[in-house]
């Protein structure tokens, strides 16, 4: 009897995806850009694995513990898949004591075991990219420089005032637990409720509070009167005029490092891009300092009715973790990016001295799934190239044409030498029509053309694609095959510059010129 053939059932897990095509072009340029960044503020990379002991990462994430995906005993070690590349990091600064200052990025796959909502980003499977300075410095500048790092970056995407940075201290809301009379011990479950409130209406926050937290309701209100602040120096202002609050040891703190950061934050221009939010709360046990998440209009629930319907449905799927949230309206992005200051953390391995580290941590699927819905909202998503060949060398010629396939092999040679993307037809004698369609198809700026007659003088022709009926330089223009490199550049460069030139508003996100013939690596295109 011959084999039974074995049935597949062709899928991802829920809360992954494959990557290819557009979808991939436009990934990869968000990478670039938000690279470019990094570098430019002085961080080299590190790697990390994929997974971590167990132990490493138990007791880190507060509530959020519960969607670390643990891994079975393999030779007497308990691991789990990494949550995110923080813990990891510190980790390894501990095994490294040598090193006692850098500033380090690293971008990587995480997981967490999460209710996947695949088109907004929220997946169980996702990159971050994160940047962190660990060092004993001054205080609040390194601080600053990160949330300086968050605003390059967002301009580089071209969100540049389209999205708002949220900004807090956990001292500063430690001090007002404190002061309202929460007990010790429930502060930080009491924080991670707060933390919901870009999520929730106060009513379901208030009763997570009082009913499963078993918190005195007249606190809680307490509370409520104050997380509900937010501005920008008001509300340090406002904090600073209530005696109840600049007695306490944690607030007064926390008010001299937001004094200073907000001072910094000005000297570096972007104190108008940032939000002083007493709700900020960032549900991870391990912050000490400043915390902060940049938020966008897809990262919320659009109304309070979607916040309780949210609600309410992840009550009823409590049963069903595989659900996928994507088409619920409900349901937000929610930050785009993340961090705050961690100061004992490497302690926590190391049991020597601390070292003081702050970071960010931005999430690039949520990125992009962001801006794929700007750019279909744009109708600019067709724009997107799937490659980035920038000359497409074609041949023509009359009865008896050869092909000229070395001669177009040659001179993708000499464009491929000079460092320019070029591809050429793999077809012996390619028909005109064909090699053009390829050409628009791949949505190649430039074409090459090679004539009999042209290469008997040494000359080949360039003719830049789309080019309007009437224009000078519809048919291309002769050039010498010596001079070929030098003036595919040249033109090249007028044809960024032109670009630049022509994208009037960068605030709409990714624009379709930008995706089209974007800048390279390098140049902050994204």
């Amino acid at each position: 009897m011959g084999k039974e053939k074995v049935q597949f059932q062709l899928k991802t897990p829920k809360g992954t995806k494959d990557w290819e095509g557009k979808n991939m072009v436009i990934r990869d340029r968000i990478f670039s850009t938000i690279t470019d960044v990094f570098k430019r503020h002085g961080a080299v990379t590190i790697d990390t694995p994929v997974f971590e002991l167990k132990e490493i990462l138990s007791g880190k994430y507060g509530e959020d513990s519960k969607l670390i995906y643990d891994l079975q005993d393999q030779g007497g070690e308990l691991c789990s898949l990494r949550y995110d590349l923080t813990v990891p990091f510190a980790r390894w600064l501990a095994m490294n004591p040598t090193i006692q200052t850098i500033k380090r990025y690293h971008i990587a796959k995480v997981y967490r075991r999460d209710q996947p909502a695949m088109t907004k980003g929220r997946m169980r499977e996702f990159y971050q990219c994160d940047f962190d300075i660990a060092g004993t410095y001054d205080p609040m500048l390194p601080d600053a420089e990160i949330l300086r790092i968050v605003c390059e970056v967002f301009k580089g995407l071209g969100w540049e005032g389209r999205y708002t940075i949220k900004l807090n201290h956990r001292k500063i809301l430690d001090g007002i637990f404190e002061v309202c009379g929460v007990p010790k011990e429930k502060i930080r479950t009491i924080s991670s409720a707060v933390d919901k409130l870009d999520k929730l209406p106060w009513e379901d926050v208030r009763k997570e509070m009082t009913g499963e937290k078993g918190l005195d309701g007249e606190i809680a209100d307490k509370i409520w009167s104050y997380v509900q602040k937010k501005g920008g120096r008001d509300v340090l202002e406002f904090l600073q005029s209530e005696a109840s609050m600049s007695s306490n040891a944690s607030m007064q703190k926390g008010m001299e490092d937001m004094d200073l950061l907000l001072t910094y934050l000005e000297a570096f221009g972007v104190l108008d891009k940032v939000e002083f939010n007493l709700s900020l709360a960032r549900g991870l046990d391990y912050y000490t300092g400043v915390i902060y998440e940049v938020i966008t209009e897809g990262s919320a629930p659009p109304t309070k009715e979607g916040q309780k319907i949210q609600h309410a449905a992840k009550k009823e799927k409590v049963k069903n973790a595989d659900d996928d949230g994507s088409d619920d309206p409900s349901v937000g992005v929610g930050s785009v990016a993340a961090g705050g200051r961690y100061d004992e953390l490497v302690g926590m391995f190391s049991g020597k001295a601390q070292i003081p580290c702050v970071g960010i941590s931005f999430g690039v699927d949520r990125i992009f799934s962001i801006t794929k819905a700007r750019m279909a909202a744009d109708k600019g998503a067709a724009a997107v190239r799937s490659n980035e060949v920038d000359v497409f060398v074609m041949a023509f010629g009359g009865k008896g044409f050869t092909g000229l396939l070395k001669e177009r092999m040659a001179v993708c040679r000499v464009l491929w030498d000079a460092g320019i993307k070029a591809e050429f037809s793999y077809k012996l004698k390619p028909k005109l029509p064909a090699q053009f369609k390829s050409a628009e198809t791949g949505g190649v700026p430039f074409a090459v053309i090679l004539g009999e007659d042209e290469q008997a003088q040494g000359k080949v022709k360039v003719k830049e694609m789309g080019l309007p009926e009437g224009h000078p330089e519809k048919d291309g223009v002769m050039v010498l095959l010596k001079d070929l490199a030098s003036e595919v550049r040249s033109r090249l460069r007028k044809k960024a510059d032109d670009v630049v030139a022509h994208v009037v508003e960068p605030t709409n996100g990714l624009s379709i010129a930008e995706l089209d013939q974007a800048p390279k690596i390098g140049d902050g295109g994204v």
